[in-house]
C-alpha cells in the first residue's frame, strides 16, 4: 500500500479533537472556591435512572453513518491527504461515501452543499487487540501531545474555492478554541473533559451559538488523564463516568460530544432523535471473550479468590450476575485523587452551572462526588492499562502494588499482548533514562510522579498470595 503524505497523520491527530469521549469528571486546575453542593453526589449506590428505549439496529447505523459532528475538512482535501483506505480499517453497514472511508471518519454534506470528513465517536471507542478490530474497546494509544492548531493550519494548504475555504475555516476555528486547553504531557492519556470544557466556555448555553471568545474562563491547559473505558459497561452503569458524572438522560449527555460544530439548539435537536438509537446500540454490546485457551480448573480457584475479595465492589458474574453500582471514597480506594477531587472542588461549577442552564440540563445531570465508581469487569483481560487514569500496565502489576514502575512506556514497534499479565508489554525506566530522554521520547514515558498520573492505591492484591493473583488472573479471562 502507498504511503500517506506526510502530514496525514498530523491532520489525522486534528480530527481527533472532535472525538466522543464526552463530559467525565472536570480536571481543570484552575483557581477557584467551595463550590454549591447542588452539584455534588455522596459517596455510595448510584440509583438507577430510566433511560429512552431505542434501537439498536438504527443505533449502529447512526453511529457509522450520521453527522453528529457536524464540521470537517473539504473531501477533496481529505483524500489528497489520505489517498488510500486501508481494507482493515472498513466496518460493515457503512452506506455512500463512507462506505469507502476509514471506520472513525465520516463524511456528510454541509448546510452550504461541501462535502466534509470528520471524525466519529469511534476515535475513541474502537480498538485492535489479538488482530481484531473491536467497536466499543478504548483506544489507548492516541497521541494528543500536539498542538491541533498546527495540522489544522497546515490542512488549509490542500482546500480549493471558496465554499471548501469556508467549511475548511469553520473547522479550524473551532480547533483553534480548543487546541490549547487538550495537549496531553504523555501519549495515551485522554483529555476528553477538558475538550468538552473549552468548548462550553465558547457556546451560549440557551442558544448555543459559538463565540470567538470565551464567555466563562475555559478550563486550563494542562488536561489530567483519562483512560477511555470500554462501552460495553454502560449496559451496567447508573452513571457514565468515573466519578459518576453523567446521571440523567445518557442519550443526551452522549450528545455533548457533538458540541465542537453546533451553531443553535435545533442542531441538536436532531441529533437528539436518534441519541437513544445509539444509547441502546452502545448498552447491547458484549464483552469481547479472551481468545486464547483458558485453564478451567485454575479458573475455578480464581472464582473463589474474587467472589471473596472483588465481587462486594466490582459485581458477580455467570448464570445469575449482579453490579452494585458502587462509588468508592477516594480514601478506601487510594488512587491518584486528582481527578476526583478536581471535578468536587467547586472550581469547575461554571461547567457544571452551563449545563444546567443550556437546552441539555432538563434531562441530565452533572453529580460528580469525591471518590471513583468500580467499574464492571467483562472483558477486563482487553482494557489495559488499568485505573481511571491508565497508569498501571497490567492486571499483574494491579494485583502487587509494590512493583509498580514508576516510569515506563510501551514496547517500541509492533503492539505486542501479554496474556500472561494481561496487558501491553512495556518497558521500566529508571529516573536517569527519563532526565536524558528528548521531548519526543518523553512523551511516550508514562511518568507516574506527574499530577494526576500516580499508580498508588488499589492495594487489594497485595493481600493474596502468588499464587492466588495467577488464579484470580485466569479467572478473570473468563469475565
Amino acid at each position: 500500500m502507498r504511503r500517506l503524505h506526510p502530514n496525514a497523520r498530523r491532520i489525522a491527530g486534528a480530527l481527533l479533537l472532535t472525538l466522543a469521549a464526552a463530559v467525565t469528571a472536570g480536571c481543570d486546575d484552575d483557581t477557584g472556591g467551595e463550590g454549591s453542593d447542588r452539584f455534588r453526589s455522596e459517596i455510595g449506590v448510584v440509583p438507577e435512572t430510566p433511560q429512552r428505549p431505542g434501537d439498536p439496529a438504527a443505533g449502529y447505523d447512526a453511529l457509522v453513518n450520521a453527522p453528529y459532528v457536524g464540521c470537517g475538512l473539504p473531501y477533496d482535501a481529505w483524500r489528497r491527504l489520505n489517498p488510500e483506505t486501508d481494507p482493515a480499517d472498513l466496518l460493515p453497514g457503512r452506506r455512500g461515501r463512507n462506505a469507502e472511508l476509514p471506520y472513525a471518519a465520516t463524511a456528510h454534506v454541509n448546510r452550504d452543499g461541501v462535502e466534509v470528513v470528520s471524525s466519529n465517536c469511534l476515535v475513541c471507542h474502537a480498538a485492535r487487540i489479538e488482530g481484531e478490530l473491536i467497536v466499543g474497546l478504548g483506544n489507548e494509544f492516541l497521541d494528543f501531545t500536539e498542538d491541533a492548531r498546527r495540522a489544522a493550519t497546515s490542512a488549509g494548504a490542500y482546500v480549493r474555492g471558496e465554499a471548501e475555504t469556508a467549511a475548511w475555516r469553520h473547522w479550524a476555528d473551532r480547533i483553534d478554541g480548543v487546541a490549547p486547553h487538550i495537549r496531553t504531557a504523555t501519549v495515551g492519556a485522554n483529555p476528553a473533559t477538558n475538550l468538552t470544557w473549552a468548548l462550553m466556555s465558547r457556546l451560549d448555553p440557551e442558544t448555543l451559538e459559538w463565540s470567538e471568545t470565551p464567555l466563562i474562563d475555559p478550563p486550563p491547559t494542562e488536561p489530567l488523564p483519562v483512560s477511555v473505558p470500554p462501552w460495553w459497561r454502560m449496559s451496567k452503569k447508573n452513571a457514565m463516568f468515573y466519578t459518576t458524572i453523567g446521571r440523567g438522560d445518557h442519550a443526551r449527555f452522549m450528545m455533548l460530544a457533538s458540541l465542537l460544530c453546533v451553531d443553535s439548539v435545533e442542531e441538536v435537536e436532531a441529533i437528539d432523535e436518534y441519541a437513544p438509537d445509539i444509547r441502546a446500540y452502545i448498552a447491547s454490546l458484549e464483552a469481547p471473550a479472551y481468545p486464547r485457551p483458558i485453564d478451567a480448573v485454575l479458573a475455578e480457584e480464581g472464582r473463589a479468590v474474587f467472589e471473596k475479595g472483588c465481587s462486594g465492589c466490582h459485581g458477580s458474574y455467570g448464570e445469575a450476575p449482579s453490579y452494585p453500582n458502587k462509588l468508592i471514597s477516594l480514601e478506601k480506594v487510594g488512587t491518584d485523587p486528582e481527578y476526583a477531587l478536581a471535578a468536587t472542588d467547586g472550581r469547575r461549577d461554571r461547567f457544571y452551572e452551563w449545563v444546567a442552564e443550556s437546552w441539555f440540563g432538563s434531562t441530565v445531570e452533572t453529580a460528580p462526588a469525591a471518590g471513583y465508581i468500580a467499574p464492571p469487569l467483562d472483558g477486563v483481560w482487553a482494557t489495559a492499562p488499568y485505573l481511571h487514569n491508565g497508569a498501571v500496565p497490567d492486571i499483574a502489576l494491579l494485583l502487587d502494588s509494590e512493583r509498580r514502575p514508576r516510569f515506563w512506556r510501551h514496547r517500541s514497534g509492533p503492539r505486542e499482548y501479554d496474556p500472561e499479565t494481561l496487558g501491553w508489554r512495556y518497558e521500566r525506566l529508571e529516573a536517569a533514562e527519563v532526565e536524558a530522554a528528548s521531548p519526543e521520547e518523553r512523551a511516550r514515558i508514562h511518568d507516574t510522579t506527574r499530577l494526576g498520573y500516580g499508580a498508588g492505591g488499589h492495594r487489594y492484591g497485595d493481600l493474596l498470595s502468588e499464587a492466588q493473583r495467577r488464579a484470580l488472573i485466569e479467572y478473570l479471562k473468563t469475565l
